[in-house]
C-alpha cells in the first residue's frame, strides 16, 4: 500500500528490526531494487558463505548477479543510467552487511572509493571512459590510500610519490590493506607529486609493468574480503590516467568525506544480523522446557540490541537525507561512523552472549561475527562469567518466569513469530492472575512492574 506521495505504508509484523518502519522512507522504485538485493543475498549468497569464509577466498559465481541488480555506483549518472539517492545507497550497503559484511566491504571499496574517485575528482572522458564498465563490474576497482607505515596520518604522511615525466607519470612506493586488489583490474592510487608535494591520484591498471601485488593472509576477520599490499616500482602512468580534478588532498577527502556515510551504514547491517540471529536462535533453543526468549535476561539483551539497531539506523537514514539535500558535512557522517560502529560491535557481543557456546560455530554465525572485531567477541565472552555469576544472584523466581506478551513487548508492538509459538512446548493451566499468565509463543516485551 502506497500513500498519496508514493511512498509505502508500512506492513505492521512485516519486519521484526525494521521497528520504526524505515524502509518506507524509500519510494516504491527505490524500495524494489532493495528488496531485490536482499532476495538476491539471502538466495545466491548466504548459502556459499561458511565454504569461503573457510578458505578465505572471494566466490567470483556472485559478480555476475551483482552486475544484474545494477547497484554498483548508484548515486552517480552513468551514462543514460539516473543516478540513485543516497538513502537507497546507504540502505543497500546495510543489506549487504546484514548478510556478510565482508560482501559489504567487496562493494564498498569497488562502488564507493573506486568509483566515487572517479566520479567525484575524473574528467568527463574519464567517467565516460571508465565508469560503464565499472557499473557492469566487466572491471573490479580498488582504493590505493593506506599505505604500511601511514594510516590515518595520510593527509601529511605518504610516501608514495609521483614524478612527471613528459606525457607520463612514475609511480613508486608501498600501499597496503587495498581491498580488492588481490581480485580487481583498477586500483585508484594516491601519491605524493614530487613536484609541488600535493596529492594527486591515478587510475592504475593491476596488470601494470611494475605493479605488484600480494594477497595478505591469515585475517581472523573480513575473510572473504581479498586484502592486498601493493609495491609499486616505476609504475608509468600515462597523464590521461591522472584524476584530472584531484589535486590535493582536499580533492581525496571529498572522496572519503561521501564514502565515510557507508561505514557507518554497514555497522548497522552488521548489528542487524547479529540481532536476527540472535532473535531467531532465542525463539528456537529451549532449555527448562521452553524457549530461552521466555526468560527475562535474555529478553532484556534482546531489548538492547533492538534499541542499538533502531537508533543507528534512524542516525544514518537522517545522514543520507543530508547527503540527498547536498548539505552533509564532514563532522555528520564522523559521528555516524563513530556511533553506529561502537553500537555494532556492542550489539554483536550481546548476540555472542546471548547463543553461550552455540554462538562460537561458523555455521551459525556467519552473519555475526565474520565481520566484527573477534577480540570484542572474546572478551564479551568471558565477561560472560561474571554475568552469569550476577544471574544467578537474582531471584530464583524471576528466572522460572513463563513467557507471556508483555515480558518484552514483541506482541504489543508487532513483531510476531509464529515460529517461535510452534515450537514451544505445551504449558501447564493458565495463572489466575493475569500479570502472570502463561502463553505458547516466545514473543514478549517489557516487564510488568
Amino acid at each position: 500500500m502506497t500513500t498519496d506521495t508514493g511512498r509505502r505504508r508500512p506492513a505492521v509484523g512485516v519486519d521484526a528490526d525494521d521497528f520504526y518502519h524505515f524502509e518506507s522512507l524509500l519510494p516504491d522504485s527505490e524500495l524494489a531494487v532493495l528488496h531485490r538485493v536482499h532476495d538476491y543475498m539471502t538466495t545466491e549468497v548466504q548459502p556459499l558463505l561458511l565454504e569461503y569464509w573457510s578458505k578465505a577466498r572471494f566466490p567470483f559465481q556472485i559478480v555476475p548477479g551483482f552486475a544484474q541488480l545494477g547497484i554498483a555506483g548508484l548515486p552517480y549518472q552513468i551514462a543514460d543510467r539516473p543516478g540513485g539517492s543516497f538513502l537507497l545507497d546507504g540502505m543497500i550497503a546495510m543489506e549487504l552487511a546484514r548478510t556478510d559484511p565482508s560482501i559489504a566491504t567487496f562493494h564498498g571499496v569497488h562502488s564507493g572509493l573506486a568509483m566515487g574517485s572517479i566520479a567525484l575528482c575524473g574528467s568527463p572522458e574519464q567517467r565516460e571512459r571508465y565508469l560503464p564498465r565499472m557499473a557492469r563490474l566487466e572491471a573490479i576497482g580498488s582504493f590505493g590510500l593506506t599505505e604500511p607505515d601511514v594510516g590515518s596520518g595520510a593527509a601529511g604522511g605518504l610516501t608514495t610519490t609521483a614524478r612527471r615525466e613528459g606525457d607520463e607519470w612514475v609511480l613508486d612506493g608501498r600501499k597496503k590493506w587495498i581491498g580488492n586488489a588481490p581480485i580487481g583490474d583498477l586500483t585508484m592510487v594516491w601519491a605524493r607529486d614530487v613536484g609541488d608535494g600535493q596529492v594527486k591520484g591515478f587510475v592504475v591498471a593491476n596488470d601494470s609493468p611494475g605493479f605488484i601485488v600480494e594477497k595478505q593472509e591469515h585475517k581472523f576477520a573480513l575473510r572473504i574480503v581479498q586484502n592486498g599490499l601493493i609495491t609499486l616500482n616505476g609504475v608509468r602512468v600515462a597523464e590521461a590516467d591522472r584524476l584530472q580534478r584531484a589535486n590535493t588532498f582536499a580533492d581525496t577527502a571529498e572522496v572519503l568525506r561521501m564514502t565515510r556515510a557507508g561505514v557507518a551504514w554497514m555497522a548497522v547491517g552488521c548489528a542487524r544480523g547479529a540481532y536476527e540471529n540472535a532473535l531467531r536462535y532465542a525463539c528456537e533453543r529451549e532449555q527448562f522446557g521452553r524457549p530461552i526468549g521466555s526468560f527475562q535476561l535474555v529478553q532484556d539483551l534482546l531489548v538492547r540490541m533492538l534499541g542499538n539497531v533502531t537508533s543507528a539506523w534512524g542516525m544514518c537514514a537522517r545522514l543520507s537525507q543530508l547527503q540527498d539535500l547536498g548539505i552533509a558535512a564532514d563532522r555528520h557522517s564522523s559521528l555516524a561512523k563513530a556511533f553506529c560502529t561502537v553500537r555494532m560491535r556492542e550489539t554483536v557481543g550481546w548476540a555472542r552472549e546471548l547463543m553461550g557456546g552455540n554462538g562460537i560455530l561458523l555455521e551459525g554465525l556467519h552473519r555475526l561475527l565474520l565481520g566484527d572485531d573477534v577480540r570484542r567477541c572474546v572478551e564479551r565472552n568471558l565477561a560472560s562469567d561474571l554475568c552469569g555469576r550476577r544471574a544467578r544472584e537474582r531471584s530464583h523466581a524471576s528466572l522460572e518466569r513463563r513467557c507471556h506478551p508483555r515480558d518484552l513487548g514483541f506482541d504489543t508492538v508487532g513483531i510476531h513469530r509464529p515460529d517461535c509459538a510452534s515450537s514451544a512446548r505445551p504449558r501447564g493451566p493458565e495463572p489466575r492472575d493475569p500479570l502472570h499468565a502463561t502463553t505458547t509463543s516466545c514473543d514478549a516485551t517489557t516487564a510488568p512492574p
